[in-house]
């Protein structure tokens, strides 16, 4: 089976997803010890990691032998993934130069995982919260579709483990990685 369309645009008409406050807790916010399942090998504990590190939450990463979840581009801020994360491929060299790493982090299972980073070929990992563990002690938004609650699109900015900006909602999602890159821009002249 193929897909009924391409998972590395975004369609016209999207509906746009609001600021509902469910972020305006997160800034200050020190992470817990979590560790996350990565496609890197073993896990990651984001609480623990020193310096910048860009924490990009994502509902699911499309299968290009799959159609979404019926529904899907009705959902404000559900479709993107994809170009998300090739945003963050094509702007990861970018990132780098400031000092910030970065991570993807969706709810689906490192398996799945591993085929989505080798297939975009993105050059960071990405983190499983399969358990919804992490989105849970840190209130993440979450919704709930085809059976699946899965994290809202919202990137972190962490600073050694403390939460220092959040950007949710994220729309258009292939805008989020040079958004990022603007706001750790401007960071290093102030």
């Amino acid at each position: 089976m193929t897909r009924q369309d391409d998972l590395h645009t975004l369609p016209a008409g999207l509906p746009v997803p609001a600021d509902d406050g469910a972020c305006d807790h997160l800034p200050g916010l020190r992470l817990p010890p979590l560790p996350l399942a990565s496609t890197a090998g073993g896990p990651v504990d984001l609480s623990g990691l020193p310096g910048t590190t860009v924490v990009y939450c994502y509902p699911r990463t499309g299968e290009p032998d799959k159609d979404s979840p019926p529904g899907w581009d009705a959902i404000p801020g559900a479709r993107g993934c994809t170009p998300q994360s090739c945003a963050y491929r094509d702007r990861h060299r970018e990132l780098g130069a400031l000092g910030a790493r970065v991570f993807g982090l969706s709810t689906q299972d490192t398996a799945y995982q591993r085929e989505a980073a080798a297939r975009l070929r993105l050059p960071f990992p990405l983190l499983s919260d399969a358990g919804l563990a992490f989105a849970g002690a840190l209130r993440l938004p979450t919704f709930q579709v085809a059976g699946l609650t899965l994290i809202k699109r919202l990137t972190l900015i962490l600073e050694a483990g403390r939460i220092e900006t959040v950007f949710y909602p994220v729309f258009p999602p292939d805008q989020d990685a040079a958004a990022v890159l603007a706001w750790l821009t401007a960071r290093r002249r102030a």
